[in-house]
């Protein structure tokens, strides 16, 4: 380098940290870049986005490739500083001890700021600028590269496959449930929030089973076959329901499930023929309790099915399941009867809520924003029963949480109404007594 001016060795020492800028920022921009967005511009055609798809399924290779780059070019920083310091201790009578410190230092800052802190924060803040076009110059430069690549990665990949890591995993790693959640909410103004509540709601189903939203047995409407034929005629014409069970007695003994559609030309005749409406019903379809929100989802679109009766280990009906049901999960109430929901739970003057005690504790929380437990009983009856450890009067208050529910009406052995003072609300009440 003898013949090299000092100004030459200037300009090659300000392009060879130019170069170990290009190694550290490509490696944070191509490590940094967001798989699922890099997948998604590949597929859309984005050549770079796929060649840097490409390199990312073995980073091993591709940090082989940075490595080898960036420290070729670091070591030539070092010789260029060194032969610099050097000249400038010949040209300038500088003491060498001095020319030699001073270049060293000089050197690791100009490093450590050009070649590492500043593009590696440029990288970091915008990862797709510096890291798609980088892809281009290293699907080039892994062949040139490849020898000393291949010898750097056969002693690593060693190293990780003792300790129990293979670089052919990479590819593995996908979103987890409570991830893909985390993606949802934090998608801001590019996910409405109507459609945040929908896609948090489907990700929902799976911690949900049939028992959570089935409706109980001693609420089922159905027709007893054994009723007076004018009876069943007038239930058939009144029902509010497109679908009724059809049971001898007792729902246990389910005999089939008919559409109203079909029962009209049944009821056009005199007298009504009950084994008429058995001959125009289905088989009744039955679910396992325990099923998860999200598998029955796919079991009725399998089977063709739009509702379903779940029963527990011993074939006992339970309760009955709508697809109905499992859709509002996930997109919220859609019943033509605002009705329906005012007689289960209605808000009273005070801020407290009087609530039928089948509701679920599950859709009071979802509703309301409530906080009830729900590791145990799945309706407000069950949890004071659990609470008290006795069949409740009228007028028991009992505190769960920070929630004061108080029985308003029992009927037999359950909890026909509560009245449930939130907890601001029932801060008041306890504070007045």
């Amino acid at each position: 380098m003898d013949a090299i001016p000092l100004s030459g060795l200037f300009i090659i020492l300000a392009v060879l940290l130019l170069l170990s800028a290009f190694f550290s920022g490509s490696e944070t921009g191509l490590m940094t870049l967001n798989r699922y967005r890099l997948r998604h511009m590949a597929k859309a055609g984005h050549r770079g986005a796929r060649l840097a798809e490409k390199l990312l399924a073995r980073p091993d290779r591709l940090i082989g490739t940075i490595l080898v780059g960036n420290n070729i070019v670091n070591v030539l920083v070092a010789t260029v500083a060194a032969v610099i310091s050097f000249r400038v201790y010949q040209d300038f009578g500088i003491s060498e001890e001095l020319a030699l410190t001073v270049g060293t230092i000089s050197i690791t800052i100009l490093l450590l700021i050009f070649g590492e802190v500043t593009p590696k924060t440029l990288a970091a803040i915008h990862p797709e600028r510096v890291g798609l076009p980088a892809a281009y110059v290293y699907w080039v430069l892994r062949w040139v590269l490849f020898p000393f690549v291949v010898i750097v990665n056969l002693f690593s990949n060693g190293l990780l496959r003792l300790l129990g890591v293979s670089p052919e995993d990479a590819a593995q790693h996908n979103l987890s449930t409570e991830e893909l959640r985390s993606v949802v909410a934090e998608a801001g103004a590019l996910i409405p929030q109507r459609h945040q509540r929908m896609l948090l709601s489907l990700l929902d189903l799976e911690k949900a089973t049939v028992e959570d939203i089935m409706v109980p047995r001693n609420e089922i409407a159905g027709v007893d076959l054994t009723d007076p034929p004018d009876r069943i005629k007038a239930q058939l014409i009144g029902s509010e329901h497109t679908r009724l069970p059809l049971y001898n007695g007792s729902i246990d003994d389910l005999r089939g499930i008919i559409h109203l559609r079909n029962a009209l030309k049944v009821i056009a005749t005199e007298p009504l023929d009950s084994q008429e409406l058995l001959n125009n019903a289905r088989e009744p379809y039955y679910i396992p309790e325990g099923t998860p929100l999200n598998q029955q989802l796919l079991n009725f679109q399998n089977q063709k099915r739009r509702i379903g009766f779940v029963v527990d280990e011993y074939g006992d009906i339970q309760g009955l399941v709508t697809l109905a049901d499992i859709l509002e999960e996930v997109v919220g109430e859609f019943t033509s009867d605002p009705a329906a929901r005012i007689k289960n739970v209605s808000m009273e003057p005070d801020g407290s809520y009087v609530v039928n005690g089948g509701v679920t504790l599950r859709t009071l929380n979802r509703t309301l924003g409530w906080k009830l437990p729900t590791a145990g009983p799945r309706t407000v009856n069950g949890l004071v029963l659990e609470q008290l450890e006795d069949i409740p009067k009228p007028g028991k208050q009992v505190r769960v949480r920070d929630y004061l529910i108080e029985i308003t009406e029992t009927q037999a052995n359950v909890v026909r109404t509560a009245r449930i003072h939130p907890p601001t609300a029932a801060k008041a009440v306890e504070a007045a007594a």
